[in-house]
């Protein structure tokens, strides 16, 4: 029977919970990564799918520094909502930002009190054990053309970086 292993395009279904055991992300529909490409799962699933077969259920608790990574305070901004575009002035809100090198990241409204906005772009989870339910759906040999690229015809989502 065929099993988790490098070079092999592995389908999954998933979902994350939060340490509260809430689900705070889940797919019902397949998707698939390339097994061994460092493709940008979250660091420990592709170690947890190892030897794994079609049928089977990995449930699987990560540490931050193995799922989101910890949180980075220096990531956390707060300033007078006067100088928001209104716009963004609700929580929730995404915002992108550029540094000097012209990389963009997003960071999130997450409070606004006392004439301030604090926005954070921090991933929700980060800083928290996670647990992953996951699903082997399918698993078969990657082609020549998805091991050039590192990644399957159609990619995982979600478990991605």
């Amino acid at each position: 029977m065929n099993t988790v292993k490098h070079n092999k395009v592995v389908t999954i279904t998933y979902a994350i919970l939060d340490h509260h055991q809430a689900v705070v992300e889940q797919h019902d529909v397949p998707v698939a990564y390339l097994h061994g490409s460092a493709g940008g799962l979250l660091p420990g699933i592709e170690v947890a799918l190892e030897g794994h077969k079609v049928g089977e259920r990995i449930e699987l608790k990560l540490a931050p520094e193995d799922a989101y990574g910890l949180r980075d305070e220096s990531l956390v901004f707060t300033d007078d909502i006067d100088n928001v575009p209104p716009q963004y002035r609700r929580v929730g809100a995404e915002v992108q930002f550029q540094n000097e090198a012209g990389e963009s990241k997003a960071f999130h409204v997450t409070r606004i009190e006392d004439g301030k906005l604090t926005v954070d772009g921090n991933p929700n989870l980060a800083g928290q054990t996670v647990t992953c339910l996951i699903n082997v759906i399918e698993i078969r040999d990657a082609s020549p053309e998805e091991i050039r690229n590192g990644m399957p015809l159609k990619s995982a989502k979600g478990l991605l970086h």
